[in-house]
């Protein structure tokens, strides 16, 4: 499956993600992994989920951020054809205490990459929640790529 023309086939359009001066970086390499930074929604998506935001409207933000993910990976290698397999993916909800729905919205990132990926995107995973994270965005997700 090529992963560009899977985007082009489903609308998205991907942008460009330059590393920083700053100690933290977008993207990291060592080998032939491909780690890349925690990715919030880019739309400015605010709340805590089981409060001011849905599991549906959660799920859309996680998509969000697999969006972001595979914009820093093509910043990164040039090319999306370059990733053998997504290794682990960790996803961080921002939610109520008692809220335990996590898996749902992470299902918004993992179920876009396997969109875009097929087999070679089905991955490890964890799904957490946390009382808050930076910013009051609702999800923020970190991945390990294995790359050419």
């Amino acid at each position: 499956m090529n992963p560009e023309a899977k985007l082009a086939e489903l609308g998205v359009d991907l942008f460009d993600v330059q590393p920083g001066t700053g100690p933290v970086q977008p993207w990291v390499r060592t080998g032939n992994l491909l780690y890349l930074s925690g990715r919030v929604p880019d739309s400015g998506l605010k709340g805590t989920v089981g409060k001011d935001l849905t599991t549906d409207e959660a799920y859309q933000a996680a998509r969000e951020c697999a969006i972001g993910h595979l914009s820093v990976a093509k910043s990164a290698l040039g090319d999306l054809n370059k990733i053998v397999r997504v290794v682990k993916v960790l996803g961080m909800v921002n939610a109520v205490a008692g809220f335990e729905e996590q898996p749902q919205v992470i299902n918004g990132y993992s179920d876009f990459i396997v969109d875009v990926f097929g087999d070679k995107g089905r991955h490890a995973r964890s799904a957490v929640g946390m009382s808050s994270l930076p910013h009051n965005v609702p999800v923020e997700v970190e991945v390990i790529l294995e790359v050419e």
